[in-house]
């Protein structure tokens, strides 16, 4: 499946995240993701620990479909305090490349009130095309 990444010129250029994603196959959305083991319990109490592990769940779900990291055409981030993320930018960029590599899909942050699961800082959904 090809994925074209959508940057337009007369847009601030984006740093992280593409503007629109293109592509053709069969859609894949990936349900809200958290930082939980297989057991359902957190990974740890940081907003780093627990955005590892659940962008890692986020591309395992797109691996048990058939498809791969570059499939990936958009992330919705929901965080309880974007000010927390901000701070640890260098920390949230390394781990995103840990199992993003240099895949920047189309992307959306939001802070959000509260989420579903006690303890949980971030969650992430994303939609792939497969081929």
């Amino acid at each position: 499946m090809a994925t074209t990444l959508i940057n337009p010129p007369d847009l601030v250029k984006p740093q992280g995240y593409s503007h629109g994603a293109i592509g053709t196959g069969r859609l894949l959305f990936v349900a809200g993701q958290i930082g939980t083991d297989k057991e359902g319990k957190l990974v740890g109490d940081g907003l780093v620990e627990q955005f590892d592990r659940a962008l890692g769940s986020v591309v395992q779900v797109v691996k048990e479909a058939g498809g791969k990291v570059e499939d990936i055409l958009k992330i919705n981030l929901l965080v309880l305090d974007k000010n927390d993320y901000r701070e640890r930018g260098r920390d949230m960029g390394a781990a995103y490349r840990k199992h993003m590599g240099r895949h920047f899909p189309a992307m959306t942050l939001a802070e959000v009130k509260g989420l579903w699961d006690e303890g949980a800082k971030v969650e992430i959904e994303a939609v792939a095309m497969l081929s």
